[in-house]
């Protein structure tokens, strides 16, 4: 079992049961406790659990770091400037899909107030209720379970439905993004809705700040070579426009200062 295999069932029975000792996983996955300490250690100082003697515990905060509310605060003005790039891809008649990110969600925020006609699916509770009084954007929200801390959905509850609907475009974020794991999140349960997100969509544009580059979270959505454009800020790491351009992966540049 390689290393995100083993962190991904990690934070799975985390998740389930607030709290895990090595000695138990060591017997239930086969892999040494040694292996599995080295794993703790590294998902700690990622802000993902904390160690305790024989074992690890879910944070306290975790949800709280990870709600919705305080992801949605982080970076507005270039979420913001991300959102409005992405407009610039959309035309009349078009039908997308928005994950349940706080960047798709000001992308929401954009479409209010613009004139176009869409259909758009999503999986952000948010999402939705922003745009359900735009006359012309019909909204379809996926079934799901709702994510306890934050107005997400998640598991394949709402699969089947993306089979009967051709979606244009895919507008995406992630907790990080990195050329080895591709997009990346810490909930490996909406990870899982996202793959079939992503796998329903013609096209698959991530929206992402510079603080999610070079990132990696526990479970993977999206391998790199399966996203199309990445809408950015103009604060990248120095030769990563020239990286990402051997991956194929387009890209685009919203500068939060102009006008």
């Amino acid at each position: 079992m390689f290393a995100p295999e083993r962190r991904k069932t990690i934070m799975e029975k985390l998740t389930d049961q607030q709290r895990i000792t090595i000695k138990e996983l060591s017997k239930e996955i086969q892999v040494s406790e040694a292996t599995l300490r080295t794993d703790l250690t590294k998902m700690e100082e990622e802000g993902l659990l904390t160690r305790t003697h024989g074992g690890a515990i879910l944070n306290d905060h975790h949800d709280t770091e990870t709600s919705f509310s305080i992801r949605e605060s982080k970076n507005r003005v270039e979420k913001s400037a991300i959102a409005k790039k992405a407009t610039e891809l959309l035309s009349n008649g078009q039908c997308i899909m928005l994950d349940a990110s706080s960047t798709a969600l000001e992308l929401a925020r954009v479409l209010k107030d613009t004139p176009i006609r869409l259909t758009v699916v999503t999986s952000g509770i948010n999402t939705a209720l922003e745009l359900h009084h735009h006359p012309d954007i019909t909204v379809i929200l996926l079934g799901g379970i709702v994510k306890r801390g934050s107005y997400s959905l998640e598991g394949s509850l709402g699969v089947n439905i993306l089979s009967q609907i051709h979606i244009d475009i895919m507008f995406t974020s992630a907790n990080g993004f990195s050329l080895e794991s591709g997009l990346t999140d810490f909930n490996v349960y909406e990870v899982e809705l996202k793959k079939a997100m992503v796998n329903a969509s013609k096209k698959v544009v991530a929206l992402l700040d510079h603080t999610k580059m070079n990132k990696r979270s526990i479970a993977s959505f999206a391998s790199t070579d399966l996203i199309d454009l990445i809408i950015t800020d103009d604060q990248l790491p120095d030769g990563y426009v020239a990286k990402l351009s051997e991956h194929q992966v387009d890209i685009l540049i919203a500068s939060p200062n102009s006008k």
